[in-house]
C-alpha cells in the first residue's frame, strides 16, 4: 500500500483529517517521567497510543529528537506505531533538502533507517534535490510550499514570470514532478487564501497544514480553503495543544480530550 493510499484509508477508518504532531519537549513533561533516560519515547508512545483511532497520521518532528540525542527513541517510536497502529502513516517532519547525492542520504536516512512512510522536503534546490525520495514508490513526499511562519513571504511570494514563487511549487509539484503520484504539499494554516489558491492549482493532491491550534490557525477557514470535492485531501496538523494538553499523570486523558475535539471541530466544516 502506498502513503496515498495508507493515507486515505486512515482517514476513512477514523472519520479524521486530524495528524498528530509529535513536537517532544523534555521541560514539559509531566514530572513522573522528566527522570527517565526512555522518556521522551515513552511520553510521545502514551500520546500516540491515546490518539490512534483519532488520527489520519502521526508526524514526528526530528529536530526535537535529534537536539538530545534521541534518535534511537525516535526509530523505537515509529517502530511501535508500526506494530501497534499499523493503520496510520509516519510522516517524518525532516523538511531536507541538498544536492542528488546529499539527498540519496537524507532519503535513505528516513524510509530506510526510520522506516517513515513520508517524508518533509525543502523543493528550493530544485528537481534533482527531490528525485532520491521519488525512488522510493511506495513512500510520500511532502514539499514545503506556502509556509505557515511569518517569514516565508520573504521568499515564497517573489514574482517568478507572473506568478508568486509558491505557486510554480504547487504547479511543478502537481504536474512534472509528480511522475509517479507520491507528492503532497505543506500549506500553513495561518494563510487561508493561499490554502484556497494551493488547492486550485494542485487538485486532489494532499495536503499538510501546519499552524491550527498554538500557531493560531482557524479551524473552519483551513477546512473551507483545502478540503477537495470529495471533502478530503488534508492532513491538519496539531502538535503543542494536544501534547501539552495535561501536566500530570492524566496527561494522556487530556490528550485525547483536545485530539478528539480537534478532529470533530474539523469534521464540523468537512
Amino acid at each position: 500500500m502506498t502513503f496515498i493510499e495508507q493515507l486515505d484509508a486512515a482517514g476513512q477508518k477514523n472519520d479524521s483529517l486530524l495528524c498528530v504532531g509529535l513536537d517532544p519537549d523534555p521541560a514539559r513533561f509531566p514530572a513522573h517521567l522528566r527522570g527517565r533516560n526512555d522518556r521522551i519515547f515513552e511520553f510521545c508512545a502514551a500520546i500516540v497510543d491515546a490518539t490512534a483511532d483519532l488520527a489520519c497520521a502521526f508526524k514526528p518532528q526530528i529536530a526535537y529528537f535529534a537536539a538530545r540525542r534521541a534518535e534511537e527513541q525516535l526509530e523505537a517510536l515509529i517502530a511501535h506505531i508500526r506494530e501497534k497502529h499499523p493503520a496510520i502513516p509516519v510522516i517524518l517532519d525532516a523538511k531536507r533538502g541538498d544536492i542528488g547525492s546529499t539527498a540519496e542520504q537524507y532519503a535513505i536516512e528516513a524510509f530506510e533507517r526510520y522506516r517513515a512512510d513520508a517524508v518533509t522536503v525543502n523543493p528550493y534546490m530544485g528537481r534533482d534535490s527531490v528525485d532520491p525520495y521519488l525512488a522510493y514508490p511506495d513512500k510520500g513526499v511532502i514539499l514545503l510550499c506556502r509556509t505557515s511562519n511569518p517569514g516565508g513571504s520573504d521568499l515564497q511570494f517573489l514574482d517568478v514570470g507572473g506568478e508568486k514563487l509558491y505557486e510554480r511549487v504547487a504547479r511543478l509539484a502537481a504536474g512534472e514532478w509528480n511522475t509517479s503520484g507520491q507528492i503532497g504539499l505543506v500549506v500553513g494554516a495561518t494563510f487561508p487564501a493561499e490554502i484556497a489558491r494551493v488547492r486550485e492549482i494542485v487538485g486532489d493532491l494532499p495536503l499538510l497544514v501546519p499552524g491550527i491550534g498554538a500557531q493560531g490557525g482557524d479551524v473552519e477557514a483551513t477546512v473551507k480553503a483545502g478540503r477537495t470535492k470529495q471533502a478530503g485531501g488534508l492532513m491538519i496538523n496539531s502538535s503543542r495543544a494536544i501534547l501539552y494538553a495535561g501536566t500530570d499523570e492524566g496527561f494522556t486523558a487530556a490528550a485525547r480530550r483536545v485530539a478528539l475535539e480537534t478532529r470533530d471541530a474539523i469534521n464540523l466544516y468537512r
